[in-house]
């Protein structure tokens, strides 16, 4: 069998929310990213889908959110992303640092982590999250967005993800099929001291690095967790040779699913985390305007005929604008 196209990196990580505003409120305001898109869980139509990105909604910069506010808090554990980190600019750490103090954000110290500043946080719901300092190349392909933060702090799309897994060498093992290269090892600092930290990088310029971490610790789903990680599979034939190829590892990856934006493939990797092949194209800008992304509720074509029994069960939100939370200031 022919080798799969490696994936540039990842495409998406979405997670799990409660309230809706608060988690609006966070990752807009506070962390500064844009809503690309304000949509509905196309398998659970009575619950908001959110996609916060770059200005552009770039590949491999957009965090979604399902608030299922029912749910209890969920926990950590094997089969899971533990963490999830962005990239920020060199010297960005003190203004982040300052920002969270000023909106009451829980974070830790910093640390090093293969030669990187490291800063972790957790957003309002508890789902562990890092800002990572890089070098941004003048060439990068995100967009920052700076409706509330500076483009010299602005985040500039994902770093990582961090998988917690029972047994990790049948991950690593499809990691390398994907398209990951081993690229280090060192001891793992905080949740789990004393074990190994392996980090696999993808060719990409974003969101190429993913961390494997091993632990039994137990784990459940809920606010405050990670529901899947999308990876990047371009085009439709890059998709169909990854889906190939982790058919042939054991595993049983789903048939194409159209999404709107992007057309996706699922299936559980050996010790339990949901991964996603995700396709760049059509694209967040694909059915608004970009400079309209997210201001109105986007259907996808079969529930635009249910749009008003959808709405109705839908709790009302408002997007942050800077000039009306100055204004209430």
């Amino acid at each position: 069998m022919a080798e799969p196209t490696p994936t540039p990196g990842i495409h998406h990580v979405t997670c799990i929310a409660g309230d809706p505003q608060r988690n609006l409120d966070f990752w807009v305001e506070t962390l500064g990213l844009r809503l690309v898109k304000r949509s509905i869980n196309q398998d659970d139509p009575g619950t908001y889908h959110f996609f916060f990105a770059d200005a552009e909604g770039t590949p491999g910069t957009s965090m979604t959110f399902f608030p299922w506010e029912d749910l209890p808090r969920g926990k950590v554990g094997s089969g899971q992303v533990s963490r999830t980190a962005f990239r920020v600019p060199e010297g960005s750490l003190d203004y982040w640092e300052e920002r969270f103090d000023e909106y009451g954000v829980e974070y830790q110290e910093r640390i090093e982590r293969f030669g990187e500043t490291v800063l972790p946080l957790s957003d309002p719901d508890g789902l562990p999250v890092e800002l990572v300092e890089v070098e941004v190349p003048d060439d990068d392909p995100t967009v920052p967005w700076t409706e509330f933060v500076p483009e010299s702090v602005a985040i500039r799309g994902f770093h990582s993800v961090t998988l917690w897994e029972a047994d990790p060498e049948p991950t690593k093992d499809l990691l390398r099929t994907m398209g990951f290269e081993e690229v280090g090892t060192e001891e793992a600092q905080g949740d789990t001291p004393g074990d190994e930290r392996t980090r696999f990088a993808a060719n990409g310029p974003v969101g190429k690095y993913v961390d494997v971490l091993p632990t039994i610790e137990g784990g459940r789903q809920g606010h405050g967790t990670v529901h899947h990680v999308a990876f990047q599979t371009p085009t439709d034939e890059d998709q169909e040779s990854m889906r190939a190829a982790v058919r042939a590892k054991g595993l049983n990856p789903t048939n194409q699913i159209n999404r709107h934006w992007f057309r996706s493939v699922y299936f559980r990797e050996f010790g339990g985390v949901l991964f996603e092949l995700a396709t760049n194209g059509p694209g967040y800008d694909s059915d608004e305007p970009l400079d309209e992304l997210g201001e109105r509720l986007v259907l996808p074509g079969q529930f635009e005929s249910r749009r008003e029994q959808i709405e109705a069960n839908l709790a009302d939100v408002t997007v942050p604008r800077a000039e009306t939370v100055e204004a209430d200031d």
